[in-house]
């Protein structure tokens, strides 16, 4: 099968959905055939295949699916459904119900396995979900989302797009100090030289602005914006507290941070 999808990808396609439409190994043939969709400039077709065949899947394969969709979104610009997405696999992991109920999971990349933490997948779907805001021009919404990724696990790649957050809002005064923990390799991914070059570019863009600034530089519209969205974070999970991981404890202590 893996020569067929090299050498004649539609055709493979073709083979994908007989496997689906006959029940057969549904979970890796849905998967598979959108990635050669994907692969083929046929996105759109790939996002209908699994919202109209996932229910076919096992409850397993739900995970990478939502993976899978969030890519395929990604690609076709559709923020939108990519934002509410993310929305949702967080509020799975706040309810536990992420990994099956599990701290970890087993992942692969490149053929290799390895472990991942709830707190890793945290700040991963976080920083995609900043980075979804970024594309709306929605600077306010994707600061407060890369602070609480890098408040669970820091990252030199979503320091900068913190960075140029606190650029596009006219805090150059932070906006420096975030990208010069880049430089002094303060943050972890430090070492790699894209994310490094692309921390002395933005620095370099911020030379000509005067770089005093704090956190009450930011008018009173884009605070009480903040708050409001995460009060409304908040109170949608509030039902659900008893059950939360306790990776979500530290948001009421971020709140009052942002309240100061």
């Amino acid at each position: 099968m893996n020569q067929l999808v090299e050498k004649q990808p539609d055709l493979a396609i073709v083979w994908f959905w007989k496997a689906i439409n006959s029940g057969d190994r549904v979970d890796s043939a849905l998967k598979d055939m959108a990635v050669v969709m994907k692969q083929q400039d046929r996105s759109e077709e790939a996002i209908e295949a699994i919202r109209s065949f996932r229910h076919l899947c096992s409850k397993q394969a739900q995970e990478s699916l939502d993976n899978l969709l969030i890519d395929l979104y990604k690609k076709c610009g559709k923020v939108e459904e990519q934002i509410e997405l993310l929305k949702q696999k967080l509020k799975m992991i706040y309810l536990g119900e992420a990994f099956n109920g599990k701290a970890t999971k087993k992942a692969r990349s490149h053929g290799k396995k390895f472990q991942v933490s709830i707190q890793q997948e945290t700040s991963r779907i976080l920083g995609n979900l900043g980075w979804a805001y970024m594309q709306q021009n929605n600077y306010e919404a994707a600061e407060l989302v890369y602070r609480k990724a890098q408040t669970i696990e820091p990252d030199a790649n979503r320091a900068c797009n913190l960075g140029l957050c606190l650029i596009k809002l006219g805090r150059h005064g932070e906006a420096r100090q975030t990208l010069e923990d880049v430089l002094l390799h303060r943050i972890y991914g430090s070492d790699d030289e894209k994310v490094v070059a692309r921390a002395e570019q933005l620095l370099h863009e911020l030379n000509p602005f005067n770089c005093v600034s704090s956190p009450f530089d930011v008018g009173q519209s884009v605070h009480e914006e903040i708050m409001e969205r995460l009060d409304l974070v908040m109170n949608e999970w509030t039902p659900f507290r008893s059950r939360r991981l306790p990776v979500f404890e530290e948001i009421a202590g971020f709140r009052d941070q942002i309240a100061c």
